[in-house]
């Protein structure tokens, strides 16, 4: 990391392409402490993370440099800034020494590699890695092990429904808590107890859930509950945890996440109990929202006595707020799983 302290805060734009047969995106590129970021420039959100261990060089000695997170990967980014080419130039250049080298002492590579894994093991592993890993993964990939995860769980549970009324009313809801493209909400026909979340910003609803409701309020309510879950600790963390120390650091040095790592871990997912979520940030969350908070909170407790406090709070139980779903679109919800 001393070699690099020089290209700390160093920035450059670039042309992204997030897939071989997308449009190339002028981006700006941010080099981290362990991390490339593209960012739009007018908007300044990021598009995609990559682990810097990862990138690699598609066209050594050629302008404009042209990288990739992992030979295998469908992005790549243009850049023809000097500085940040020796920048990345850089950071390959010492990770050689922990790559077999025909004609080197092979003991002091293994001996190089087996200390980096066990200075990791001892002052990283297994929280830290799992949490930075997290945090660098690209959305791509990020969707990606959503995809893999929901492959699992579909196992046990079966495929989403899709009834067209019933998927479109389920989009309107999604739209209505979170806005245009934030999130999905799924509905399957068995084994989910209560609504659980995926890393690709998926939340799973049971059938017997959507049907037992007294109305989309309900739904609405466990569904920002499970947004604020998913805010205290990002998703893809567990199927980490889940996947082990093996598996999530080969997704840091190479972008990809081994399909076998997942397996199994619906299972437990299914069976969780979810955590509390603080009345205060629930509250907060259904004000802004525009959702009455009573029905969510008889549905927790039928009694209301644990759930008092929300009750008391709810100031839009009294004047209705805008409608969370349309009647029509309510009995479609209900009955997205009728085919």
């Amino acid at each position: 990391m001393t070699a690099l302290k020089k290209y700390q805060k160093l920035e450059c734009t670039g042309l992204w392409r997030s897939a071989p047969e997308a449009q190339r995106r002028e981006v700006v590129v941010s080099f981290g402490e362990a991390s490339l970021t593209m960012s739009d420039p007018r908007t300044e959100l990021a598009l995609s993370h990559w682990s810097l261990p990862a990138v690699e060089r598609l066209n050594p000695g050629e302008r404009p440099a042209l990288y990739a997170p992992g030979a295998d990967s469908d992005e790549t980014l243009e850049i023809e800034d000097g500085d940040m080419i020796a920048a990345l130039g850089t950071v390959q250049d010492a990770l050689v020494w922990i790559k077999p080298h025909p004609g080197r002492l092979r003991t002091t590579v293994l001996a190089g590699a087996s200390l980096v894994v066990l200075l990791l093991g001892l002052f990283w592993l297994p929280g830290a890695l799992v949490e930075h890993t997290a945090a660098v993964v690209p959305p791509a990939t990020r969707a990606e092990i959503g995809r893999m995860v929901l492959a699992d769980v579909i196992r046990l549970t079966g495929k989403p429904c899709v009834e067209p009324l019933g998927k479109r009313a389920a989009d309107r809801l999604a739209r209505r808590l979170f806005g245009n493209g934030r999130m999905t909400i799924l509905v399957v026909r068995e084994g989910v107890l209560w609504p659980v979340h995926l890393p690709n910003h998926q939340i799973l609803f049971g059938r017997s859930m959507v049907e037992a409701a007294d109305g989309p309020e309900v739904l609405a309510g466990h569904a920002l509950a499970e947004q604020l879950r998913a805010q205290a600790q990002d998703p893809l963390i567990p199927v980490l945890e889940h996947a082990g120390m093996a598996a999530t650091f080969r997704l840091l040095t190479t972008g990809e996440l081994p399909a076998e790592a997942v397996d199994g871990y619906a299972a437990g997912l299914l069976r969780a109990v979810p955590p509390p979520v603080p009345e205060d940030a629930l509250m907060a969350r259904f004000t802004e929202a525009g959702v009455a908070a009573t029905p969510y909170a008889f549905s927790v407790d039928e009694t209301g006595e644990s759930m008092l406090g929300m009750i008391e709070a709810d100031e839009l139980r009294e004047t209705p707020p805008q409608p969370v779903l349309q009647d029509e679109d309510w009995v479609s919800l209900q009955g997205i799983c009728t085919k």
